[in-house]
């Protein structure tokens, strides 16, 4: 314990600068000059701290498009090249640039193993500093080469969701960030030497206003949304019927024990029974609910469970002079909960969503038709299937279940991440939906199952490695939520999150005062402590969606039971003032490492839905300055003898490439074969289509920097690490003991190894 407490007070070694095979200033007429650089729709300009710079200007051919610069730059014939790109972190812009080499794009314009070189950012990246994107250049087009000409092109941003190219590929409007240099280097970890200019953090300032008056905002806000509800005159939608159930049980709302919201439940209830008796399948595509077909008749059917008690005398009433209610919504929650469990999804939020609402379909049941209700063991085996407490079997056939991810596959993973094509950031919080499943276990009022308790807490637990100390919009001091190695991610930087998110129908406290965990609670007292909780409500009261009402209902309450508790002293893992640590998930192939003032972030499982790439995503934020870069890595697996090859994609890096860009834009990735691995013995290799087993490689091996990890991700084999030459001896962050390194290191089932390196 004293070796590993002595390693860990060990200053952070000064690592020298990143060799450079070539780089160029763009605004500086010399070194532009000595990169024949051609600029279409480009402007030089004096930038941060009064550097030159140059940055794109819109009105290209097509409104999305902005202009070009194009450039040669130098690089090593014999091995991998990397180029990366100098950007303000302080600058926000929503517009991307596009890195093109021998007039091929390099990279996908979204969600891609390789990204484009800038993507929008939401808020600051990194105020006060630069940031640096790093992205490799194809191998196949500088191998043998000592230059090649590369390009950036501009566009305005994307939406993910966009169902047409329009609403897809919004028009660029202003001008890009600007670029302040761009450089060539063959090693994956970008130093900026040491006499590059770089600014400094903002000062340390605590968020002291809003104030707890926002309740008052809240209360007003909520309850004029509820006093809408029960004064409307036609049915409610079941998502209004929802709200009106769980706030019948919250005091300081119009809607406390109020009979009003009993009759409009029941009458909720009913429509939906008309709807759905004269088209089923309008039950499934409910256009008050998003994604319907993740909800069926769950929301519906959670007001009458809620309600069930004062609901009960009116049960044997007949709707329309047909059935009785109970006959009736008791064969309408039936039907909402068989369409669910043959309709199951294998993302870890998405079978949450779909799953909670399958029992809830059940509970319904239970409470006002218990003759035919399934028995509880049997319902909540979809519940436990979804919070990763049993194997996860997916959707129901006649033949059984469908099983398509073999008999043995967890929702989340055994150190406490949702488990799916790697670390998810946005979507991986998903402490709400699963304090959704424990409350749809659960009579008001009363204990829940423990069961699923302590897996909340677990997760939580977990989630926690993954906020990481950056000023907020404002430049107060905050915690935020990695983004940088999501696989799923898009948005950047995070979002200021503590415990949990505040969006939409969840708020930071929503786990925390469920599980009163001594770690979640020290979150949420160091977001009270930074001034950020009443911020993060404020935030929420300025979404009008119904959405937002669910998780401002819980707030007041909440806090109350979180502001009862005993001081914790538990900052979050990644605070300044926390002594160093590693996560690491091997089944998600992710380590979060604080280290000294520097933290790292490395995805070693990448994007690789299709097959094994060789890369990994790594997140690097120093005092100085802040990377994110797209690395090649060493894997080792069995190969299946199956191969994936690249098609000529270069919009999305998934879904057929999804909306396709007009004129003739090929992709300097087409025709690259990717390895597919073994799968498991009973899980079928899909054609083209993705897998969690596609990409997941055995072993991961990378030098990053002064860092070397080596993760082991099967339960039954046992791997070696091999420390580069010279090296005597070097400490293991995650265990702190300091290993020799004359032979390989010995990696075991489900664990890793970091070595922090010397000079």
């Amino acid at each position: 314990m004293l070796l590993r407490l002595i390693l860990l007070l060990l200053p952070v070694a000064t690592f020298a600068a990143t060799p450079l095979v070539d780089a160029f200033t763009p605004g500086d007429p010399t070194s532009e000059a000595a990169h024949q650089v051609d600029a279409v729709k480009s402007e030089m300009i004096r930038g941060a701290m009064d550097l030159p710079a140059r940055r794109l200007l819109p009105g290209g051919d097509q409104p999305w498009e902005g202009g070009r610069l194009s450039f040669t730059m130098k690089v090593d014939p014999q091995r991998p090249n990397y180029l990366t790109a100098r950007f303000w972190g302080g600058e926000i812009n929503v517009n991307l640039l596009v890195l093109f080499c021998e007039g091929k794009q390099v990279g996908y314009r979204y969600l891609g193993d390789v990204d484009v070189l800038a993507v929008s950012d939401d808020e600051p990246r990194y105020n006060g500093r630069f940031y640096y994107c790093t992205t490799p250049l194809p191998r196949t087009l500088t191998a043998g080469k000592t230059e090649v000409h590369l390009e950036i092109r501009s566009n305005g941003a994307v939406w993910g969701y966009g169902k047409t190219f329009e609403q897809y590929q919004q028009p660029m409007k202003t001008p890009t960030r600007a670029i302040y240099r761009v450089a060539t280097h063959t090693d994956g970890c970008y130093v900026p030497p040491a006499d590059e200019v770089q600014g400094e953090a903002p000062k340390d300032l605590v968020r002291t206003q809003p104030g707890e008056e926002v309740f008052d905002a809240l209360k007003k806000r909520v309850n004029r949304t509820l006093d809408g509800c029960l004064k409307s005159r036609r049915p409610l939608n079941q998502m209004q019927a929802q709200l009106l159930a769980h706030a019948y049980f919250v005091k300081w709302t119009v809607a406390y024990q109020n009979p009003k919201v009993v009759e409009q439940v029941t009458r909720t209830a009913d429509d939906r029974y008309r709807v759905w008796l004269k088209d089923p399948a309008a039950a499934w595509h409910d256009p008050a609910t998003w994604n319907p077909d993740w909800f069926g008749l769950g929301p519906a059917a959670d007001a009458v469970r809620l309600l069930a008690g004062p609901i009960a005398p009116s049960l044997d009433a007949k709707i329309d002079g047909e059935k009785t209610r109970r006959d009736g919504w008791s064969e309408m929650f039936r039907a909402s909960r068989d369409w669910l469990r043959t309709h199951r999804r294998w993302y870890t939020n998405q079978t949450l969503f779909v799953d909670t609402n399958l029992y809830r379909s059940h509970r319904a049941v239970v409470a006002i038709d218990p003759a035919n209700a399934w028995p509880e063991e049997q319902a909540k085996r979809y519940l436990y299937e979804a919070l990763g407490l049993l194997p996860w079997t997916g959707s129901d056939t006649d033949q059984g279940a469908e099983k398509q991810l073999g008999a043995n596959y967890f929702q989340i993973t055994g150190k406490g991440l949702s488990r799916e094509l790697g670390y998810v950031g946005g979507y991986g919080e998903i402490l709400g939906e699963m304090v959704d499943a424990y409350e749809a276990a659960r009579a008001p009022g009363q204990d829940g199952d423990p069961t699923i308790k302590a897996q909340i807490a677990k997760l939580q637990r977990a989630r926690l490695y993954f906020r990481y100390p950056m000023s907020d919009e404002e430049g107060f001091r905050a915690m935020r939520l990695e983004t940088g190695v999501g696989w799923r991610d898009a948005h950047f930087p995070g979002p200021v999150l503590y415990a949990q998110r505040d969006t939409l129908d969840e708020t930071p406290l929503y786990a925390a005062a469920v599980t009163l965990d001594p770690a979640a609670v020290g979150a949420v007292q160091q977001m009270f402590a930074e001034g950020q909780f009443f911020a993060a409500i404020a935030r929420a009261l300025k979404d009008t969606r119904l959405r937002a009402d669910f998780g401002l209902l819980t707030a007041p309450d909440d806090f109350e039971v979180i502001r009862a508790q005993p001081a914790r002293n538990q900052p979050l893992p990644m605070s300044p003032s926390q002594p160093d640590t590693v996560f690491a998930d091997e089944e998600n192939g992710v380590v979060a490492i604080k280290h000294g003032d520097e933290i790292l972030y490395v995805s070693l499982y990448w994007r690789a839905r299709m097959g094994i790439n060789g890369l990994a995503r790594v997140h690097y934020l120093t005092p100085r300055f802040q990377q994110v870069a797209v690395v090649y890595e060493d894997v080792k697996f069995e190969p299946s003898g199956r191969t994936w090859k690249r098609p000529n994609w270069i919009n999305f890096g998934f879904a057929n490439g999804g909306l396709h860009y007009p004129g003739k834009i090929d992709s300097s990735l087409a025709g690259e074969l990717l390895p597919i691995p073994k799968f498991p013995p009973d899980v079928p290799i899909p054609k083209d289509k993705e897998s969690p087993f596609a990409g997941r490689a055995d072993f991961y091996q990378l030098r990053y920097g002064p860092y070397l990890i080596g993760m082991n991700t099967t339960k039954e084999k046992t791997f070696e690490l091999t420390a580069p030459p010279g090296v005597a001896q070097a400490p293991d962050l995650v265990s702190g003991r300091s290993l020799p390194l004359d032979a390989p290191i010995k990696i075991g089932p489900l664990s890793t190894v970091v070595l922090y390196l010397p000079q």
